[in-house]
């Protein structure tokens, strides 16, 4: 049994709550506990009941803590990482008022660019926000909700994030931090606040939303005796104000001021992500150009179209997901499900270059190719909005680090090196996002810098993979297809 205190941190992502419990001093893994969400929806549609997130974040902590054999008086603090993006629009009771429209929900896409050509266009956006609304944000949600659910709106007696929502079932106390609250294009990068007149073009009133805590560690409440009651964790412990899930990845590796700064992350998930934490506020209409859970920024670009997309393609052509071969001729952007980087919302899979020849194997390595090449691509502009150049032979030597469950699989890293031509670090935690939130809450039971923690935790450690000279012809053949395939194929 641990003589150190214990943090717990919950991952609430889009498909499942995982509860990590944490050695707050070694930060080794003690016990993880998961429940699985449901998500609804055809077409552009995607909605999850927020009460079933709950309900899931309180089965993983109990099984956590079951399973891991600790007396509940040794946790001392929670924290929550969340889905970013999603709108909870709640009731004067604090009830969902209807299920929550999910960061990839695209039926938004008409009201984000309304919204951008409203306000001038995306130089405009970035210049307070970071961020330019695609449908992802959560302003255009809100958007589509006032235009299609008046009612819905009408009905509203608070706005949350997924995040916020289920740390207010913690703590009795609304709050965000700004990570999440960057995503929502309601809250401006440039002053640390929300935006009064981005609240009027979107006809949200402020006061439905939560107060924004000075970083994702600042305790903003203590576990209430209800919610201790249905988690069997003592009252009274820390409560972070946590963030959104790709804020507390970035510290779970140690990227922030404390740690790592302008160091390269890719994310191989249900979506492909790519960030690093920086002192340089980003403003590229090409990223969205988040605020970091410490105080940094995060610029960050996300893909909808990744792993989920590569598993659908082998399961249409009765292949396992490693048996793949690289694609020869063929390029396959398989954007099933519209794509946000590039803005592309109502894109469908596009397949060019097939022969005779052509085998099965390669197909599927092709839709490996388009995926990675398009998240490579955004990279890039990542490290752009650094200040950095990304041709610059010190910036390309940086190790990538790659996570996520796609790190897991061959095939995806051997895609991965041959077409970025970068050293890999595959850090050893299965579990990145809950051990950042888990740092936010050490952080907030302590005073201590989560970065820091994390850092001294060694999260970000693990595998480490050498360069391989960089497959430019690949390369090249799916750049030049995007290119020409967007928008008009694409669009």
């Amino acid at each position: 049994m641990p003589t150190h205190p214990v943090v717990i941190g919950v991952d609430s992502s889009t498909q499942s709550a995982k509860a990590v419990f944490i050695d707050a001093v070694t930060g080794r893994t003690l016990a993880v506990g998961r429940a699985p969400h449901q998500v609804s929806g055809e077409g552009g549609a995607r909605e999850s009941d927020p009460e079933a997130w709950w309900h899931a974040l309180c089965e993983a902590v109990t099984t956590g803590l079951k399973d891991s054999g600790l007396s509940a008086s040794a946790v001392t603090g929670i924290a929550v990482a969340g889905q970013q993006h999603g709108l909870v629009v709640l009731d004067r009771a604090g009830r969902p008022v209807r299920p929550a429209l999910l960061w990839n929900d695209t039926r938004s896409a008409p009201q984000a660019a309304a919204l951008t050509e409203a306000l001038g266009g995306p130089d405009a956006w970035t210049a307070r926000t970071g961020s330019v609304p695609v449908a992802s944000m959560t302003a255009a949600k809100w958007q589509w909700l006032r235009e299609h659910e008046p009612r819905s709106v009408a009905a509203a007696a608070a706005v949350r994030l997924p995040h916020d929502f289920l740390t207010e079932r913690l703590a009795g106390t609304a709050a965000t931090d700004p990570g999440d609250a960057s995503g929502t294009c309601w809250y401006s990068t440039a002053t640390g606040a929300y935006d009064p007149e981005l609240l009027q073009l979107i006809g949200l009133d402020g006061d439905l939303l939560p107060p924004v805590a000075a970083t994702g560690a600042a305790r903003i409440g203590s576990l209430t005796a209800a919610a201790a009651g249905e988690l069997g964790l003592p009252a009274g412990i820390a409560v972070a104000a946590g963030t959104g899930d790709n804020m507390a990845a970035a510290v779970g590796l140690g990227l922030g001021g404390a740690g790592l700064l302008d160091h390269p992350a890719l994310s191989l998930g249900t979506s492909g992500t790519v960030f690093a934490a920086s002192r340089t506020r980003p403003a590229s209409a090409a990223l969205a150009g988040f605020a970091a859970a410490d105080g940094t920024y995060l610029p960050l670009a996300c893909t909808l179209n990744c792993t989920l997309a590569v598993d659908k393609v082998a399961a249409l052509l009765g292949l396992h997901r490693d048996t793949a071969e690289a694609g020869g001729e063929v390029v396959l952007l398989p954007y099933l499900d519209g794509e946000r980087t590039p803005d592309l919302p109502a894109a469908s899979g596009l397949l060019m270059g097939l022969r005779h020849t052509t085998t099965r194997q390669q197909l599927l390595g092709a839709a490996y190719e388009g995926a990675v090449v398009t998240v490579l691509r955004a990279l890039d502009e990542v490290l752009r909005a650094c200040g950095l150049d990304a041709a610059d032979p010190e910036v390309a030597a940086r190790p990538l680090l790659l996570i996520g469950g796609g790190a897991r699989g061959r095939h995806w890293v051997e895609t991965v090196r041959r077409l970025s031509g970068r050293p890999l670090v595959i850090p050893g935690s299965d579990e990145l996002v809950a051990l950042g939130a888990a740092a936010l809450a050490a952080g907030a039971a302590t005073g201590e810098d989560p970065v820091a923690l994390a850092s001294s935790w060694q999260g970000g450690g693990g595998t480490e993979l050498p360069p391989v000279e960089r497959d430019m012809e690949t390369w090249e053949r799916v750049s030049d297809v995007l290119e020409r395939a967007a928008p008009t194929l694409l669009g």
